[in-house]
């Protein structure tokens, strides 16, 4: 990978400079630790400054690989998309990578997890995410700032218990991603479609998948299986007009009956099927509850309390009214005397 190509896909005139594709890159497409380290490569001249956000951004790479090999030793959880697309990219060039998401094989693995966390880093803020039907999924946001928290993004690690978490609509919760490596790659990235339009980062995660050898027709029949068909073929077209494709190429002819026939499957999905995610509205951080294996909800009439091991929350039934926020607080209390 060179310059020339994040010029070209950042849209900035070579003659404006370095300075400039930085500028860019940090204001509108949020890669600057990838345009520093290609630079960095090719030996472009920088400053103090810059040398410095490089190694700041180098050793939050490697502390995010640290966490994620220690947990997974601990509690099963794996790492998913980001960290695993980064394994792809030449030494010494940086993915973009603002967080870290793991997938955890259950409650209890992802509760041990968050645990493990919150003892070891300076965790300020916690969020919790209920989804899907039965079984009901978690997920679990935790942050914590960075060596410079005025200047650098602070960390963040996402968990959560299913692996691809769908649209809460047509595309329902799948909770085990299970391919090579490369393909469960390229189906987190297309899973990145249900929610957001793709970007420049995303064709340079193409790009190097693209080195590695897919077979056409299965990884198509993958792709496809996990619902994700019509958002992996416009990922493809998107890369297709930036870099070449390689061997998904042929993944991208393949894939072309499986977007059709998803689609139709899509329109004719009832609205009733709708999923809903409930997010946890925060009532208080607790001492770590060592004892727990899991979450607890507790019933109340605006809604159920959520109690984990390490703070509990308010899911509420009709939105966070004022008067939820207080029913909540005393059947908090109703529940601390009950104990």
């Amino acid at each position: 990978m060179h310059t020339d190509l994040l010029y070209d896909l950042l849209e900035v005139d070579r003659q404006a400079g370095p300075a400039e594709l930085l500028r860019t890159s940090r204001a509108v497409h949020q890669l600057p630790y990838l345009v520093l380290s290609l630079l960095a490569h090719e030996e472009v001249r920088m400053g103090e400054p810059a040398r410095a956000e490089l190694r700041r951004a180098r050793v939050r790479t490697e502390h995010y690989a640290e966490l994620a090999r220690g947990l997974e030793q601990s509690t099963g959880v794996r790492p998913i998309r980001g960290l695993r697309l980064a394994g792809y990219y030449p030494p010494g060039l940086l993915r973009p990578q603002g967080d870290l998401e793991l997938v955890a094989p259950g409650e209890a693995a992802l509760w041990q997890a968050v645990v493990r966390l919150v003892a070891d880093h300076p965790v300020e803020e916690i969020g919790v995410t209920v989804f899907g039907g039965r079984p009901r999924h978690t997920a679990v946001t935790l942050h914590w700032p960075a060596a410079d928290p005025l200047v650098d993004p602070w960390y963040r690690v996402g968990l959560c218990t299913a692996a691809l978490a769908g649209d809460l609509a047509a595309v329902p919760v799948r909770p085990v991603l299970v391919a090579e490596d490369h393909v469960e790659c390229l189906i987190a990235l297309a899973e990145e479609g249900l929610r957001r339009a793709f970007q420049v980062r995303d064709v340079v995660d193409v790009l190097m998948l693209a080195q590695l050898p897919f077979d056409p027709v299965e990884t198509a029949a993958l792709v496809a299986a996990y619902r994700l068909a019509p958002e992996a073929a416009a990922l493809l077209d998107l890369a297709a007009a930036h870099v070449p494709l390689g061997s998904l190429a042929g993944v991208r002819a393949a894939l072309e009956p499986g977007s059709a026939a998803e689609l139709r499957r899509r329109e004719s999905v009832p609205a009733a099927r709708s999923g809903r995610a409930r997010h946890g509205v925060l009532l208080r951080r607790t001492v770590t509850r060592d004892d727990w294996d899991g979450s607890r909800c507790v019933p109340f009439e605006h809604g159920e309390l959520l109690l984990t091991p390490v703070a509990d929350y308010l899911l509420p039934a009709d939105g966070a009214t004022a008067q939820a926020r207080e029913a909540a607080a005393l059947a908090l209390r109703a529940w601390d005397a009950r104990r």
